[in-house]
């Protein structure tokens, strides 16, 4: 399962998987009942590697987010999304501390929480979401 791949539908509960394009969309699984479905052009889709975390500095990739709560859980699932705002809140500053408080609602919070959960009982490898690093080769 690559994280290229997930994407969330709006009006439609959980994350799913792309397994093929047709003319008018995508064919997905879900990664809760594991079924099939057709997603056509009327839906609302959003791809999880499009989306970023407000911070004071700058927006931090989601795929970041989830790596920073993999290796906080040891890729085990994190808190139950459905705790208290102060535990969540709480929670997402020790998993990303510079987060935009005014900007990041505690429904986004509960968001990355619940699809984190998501791909870890679906056992997704958190370990392939290498932040990405800028690497110049030295010229001698």
């Amino acid at each position: 399962m690559e994280f290229s791949k997930i994407i969330a539908v709006s009006g439609k509960p959980g994350l799913f998987e792309i397994l093929s394009q047709t003319k008018s969309g995508v064919i997905v699984k879900s990664l809760l009942e594991e079924k099939r479905m057709p997603i056509t052009a009327t839906h609302n889709v959003s791809l999880l590697e499009n989306i970023a975390i407000f911070t004071y500095a700058d927006d931090v990739p989601l795929a970041d987010v989830f790596k920073n709560i993999a290796d906080k859980e040891n890729g085990k699932e994190a808190i139950s999304h459905k705790e208290s705002a102060n535990k969540l809140t709480a929670y997402f500053s020790e998993v990303l501390p510079d987060y935009d408080d005014e900007r990041v609602y505690t429904s986004n919070i509960k968001k990355v929480i619940q699809w984190y959960n998501i791909l870890a009982k679906a056992n997704f490898d958190f370990s392939t979401l290498t932040q990405e690093e800028v690497t110049t080769d030295e010229e001698e």
